[in-house]
């Protein structure tokens, strides 16, 4: 007790304390910015209808080049309002003059995250729109069935309303650079200038592969490797949750995103790539090239991407819930390295593969978190390790009320992994343990986010 009249003392903790609720206190104020300025620009565009620019973003690509439109128009000295596809609501449609889309898809024809409420909410139902005139930038990737499944389907939902096309409607195979080039030559036609902002992306640059390191030899699964790449000069930036993009030398028009599963503190970019078997038995091209031709030493054109719906952001100080499967621990690793740096400690990590005695990418480290308490909680599962198949989303439905106890503390749940099975298995458990309208809250306050694929 003596202590406690020391002023010194009592100033430090005073300090201390006012230092920590000051940290607990900003990610409210930067959520409550975010909300004002969305209602001042609520407010703008109902004022002046204007031209309302959408997207709809899974990896943020069609984020990004909404930013870039929006840059445009402004240029051209056109008022425009920036709203995710989920935050707009009939009257918004109905009042507007011109409604630019851009959109991605998600898994086979599915709405990206950005853009489930806006399809439940809307597109299922029947709205006059005869007044709006309306362009739509698809972005999709041509392996899957569905191509540019979601932008088809918002295009035919617009003109069956009586929507009318500014023109038609423009599809972007992978970041395809011709596509998104005839997208801002239309947008400059439309308005009126052709001074337009850089729309180019940074360029390569020539990494050096320093390391590949087969993770699972003797996996029933498909070669799993550990490659490090060292930077041409000073390292670049990024957050937890960003991407690479790495252009093959056999399709360089068609890069190939990687999780980064590393910091900057690293020194290197650390990149988990699963080696892709066709079934004539050629291999994928990127992960061909990087994990069987490609040699230690060897130059990789390679270019750094932020990821804004998978970083931290305002989740850094909240609870974390990791769950994902495969070669989905990067993304999920590179997140467990910011929190152990910062010293941040509730951490739930769910991680699904075949086998224990093969399959469990960066065990060492994730044992050494578990001591260290960087991981309060691990659950490992394996689903070939018994006769009965066991995943990811199992073990998630056995723990639903630890999973709520967890969220009601303020915990945000990110998800990385395989489109097909996990993804879906994980959101049906998690719409179980939650309720549906909870976990789509949860996604619409930033703290349900997703980096499959």
């Amino acid at each position: 007790m003596i202590w406690t009249n020391d002023p010194h003392r009592l100033m430090l903790v005073a300090a201390m304390a006012a230092s920590y609720g000051l940290v607990c206190l900003m990610p409210y104020l930067r959520q409550r910015r975010k909300r004002l300025a969305a209602a001042r620009a609520k407010a703008e565009a109902a004022a002046s209808p204007g031209w309302i620019i959408a997207y709809a973003s899974q990896t943020g690509n069609a984020e990004e080049l909404a930013n870039q439109t929006l840059a445009t128009l402004r240029l051209a000295g056109i008022p425009a309002q920036l709203s995710e596809l989920s935050d707009l609501h009939a009257a918004d449609l109905q009042r507007a003059e011109r409604v630019l889309f851009l959109v991605s898809t998600y898994g086979e024809g599915n709405a990206p995250d950005g853009a489930a409420a806006f399809a439940g909410r809307l597109m299922t139902t029947q709205l006059p729109l005869a007044q709006l005139h309306y362009a739509v930038l698809a972005l999709g990737d041509s392996a899957y069935q569905q191509f540019c499944g979601f932008g088809r389907a918002l295009d035919s939902w617009l003109q069956e309303q009586g929507a009318q096309p500014l023109f038609a409607r423009i599809e972007v195979d992978r970041s395809a650079d011709a596509a998104i080039e005839q997208w801002r030559q239309q947008l400059s036609h439309l308005a009126g200038t052709s001074d337009a902002p850089d729309w180019s992306a940074p360029a390569y640059q020539p990494w050096r592969l320093a390391q590949r390191v087969l993770l699972n030899p003797g996996s029933a699964g498909a070669p799993v490797y550990h490659l490090e790449l060292a930077p041409p000069a000073a390292l670049p930036d990024w957050q937890s949750g960003d991407l690479v993009q790495i252009a093959a030398p056999a399709a360089p028009d068609r890069p190939r995103e990687y999780s980064i599963a590393s910091i900057p503190a690293d020194g290197a970019i650390h990149l988990l790539v699963r080696l892709h078997n066709h079934a004539d038995g050629s291999h994928g091209v990127a992960s061909g090239w990087l994990t069987q031709q490609a040699q230690v030493g060897d130059s990789v054109p390679l270019r750094v991407r932020a990821h804004r719906r998978f970083r931290l952001e305002d989740n850094a100080t909240r609870n974390l819930i990791l769950i994902g499967n495969g070669s989905g621990i990067a993304g999920l690793r590179g997140h467990l390295k910011t929190r152990a740096a910062s010293g941040r400690r509730r951490n739930w990590l769910l991680f699904g593969e075949r086998n224990a005695e093969h399959d469990t990418h960066y065990g060492a480290e994730l044992r050494q978190w578990q001591v260290r308490g960087v991981l309060e909680k691990l659950d490992l599962v394996f689903s070939r390790d018994q006769l009965e198949r066991r995943y990811v989303q199992h073990r998630l439905a056995e723990q639903a009320a630890e999973v709520q106890a967890w969220v009601a503390a303020g915990a945000a749940i990110y998800v990385c992994g395989s489109l097909d099975g996990m993804a879906a298995g994980v959101d049906a458990a998690l719409a179980e343990a939650l309720g549906r309208d909870a976990l789509d809250a949860l996604a619409a306050a930033g703290r349900y986010r997703r980096d499959v694929y």
